[in-house]
């Protein structure tokens, strides 16, 4: 049966589940909760996702992505009864910790985890690299074929060598400005 270090009490843990099926272990997990009435062991379900900006048929669509795909975090006190609770829900491999005993996640752990997740400003999802070849979509230099230089993904720009007049002439464009060629 599990173990737990002698007065740790409520923390967050992490459970490993199959890639895919975390929003599914979470949702079963809130379910088992309910049902077995273990509110006052188990207290929250979170799977960790931030806001990310990524081109759909040249459209730029916001996705929420998963950060850690295949974990979960569970804010709980680890007793017998709950740590059979979350270990048997369908799609759940085991805790993140050693052995069957399962390891908290630290106060400043969780808080770097909380700040991504909570950015509400959409990160850009950017799968542009230097040296790829694009077409410009937009703006005075419209159809015009350039290089990429530099890529500013917390900006979602990038710099694209342009020849203009015979000379390499660098432009910045939002990354939903070009396209590859």
């Amino acid at each position: 049966m599990a173990r737990q270090a002698e007065n740790t009490g409520r923390h967050w843990y992490v459970i490993h589940t199959y890639s895919g099926y975390e929003d599914a272990v979470a949702e079963a997990l809130k379910q088992r909760i309910d049902s077995l009435n273990m509110h006052d062991y188990i207290f929250d379900v979170v799977v960790p996702k931030e806001t990310q900006i990524v081109i759909k048929k040249g459209e730029p669509v916001t996705e929420k992505k998963r950060i850690f795909p295949g974990y979960v975090l569970v804010d709980m006190t680890v007793t017998d009864e709950s740590w059979y609770v979350v270990r048997n829900t369908p799609n759940v491999t085991g805790f993140v910790g050693s052995g069957n005993i399962p390891v908290p996640v630290s106060p400043e752990e969780f808080n770097i985890v909380k700040r991504q997740m909570g950015t509400e400003e959409a990160k850009f999802k950017i799968d542009f690299s230097v040296g790829d070849h694009v077409i410009i979509l937009d703006g005075p230099f419209v159809n015009y074929d350039g290089v990429v230089n530099k890529v500013d993904e917390e900006k979602g720009k990038v710099k694209v060598l342009i020849s203009i007049f015979g000379r390499e002439t660098p432009i910045e464009l939002d990354f939903t400005q070009v396209k590859k060629k």
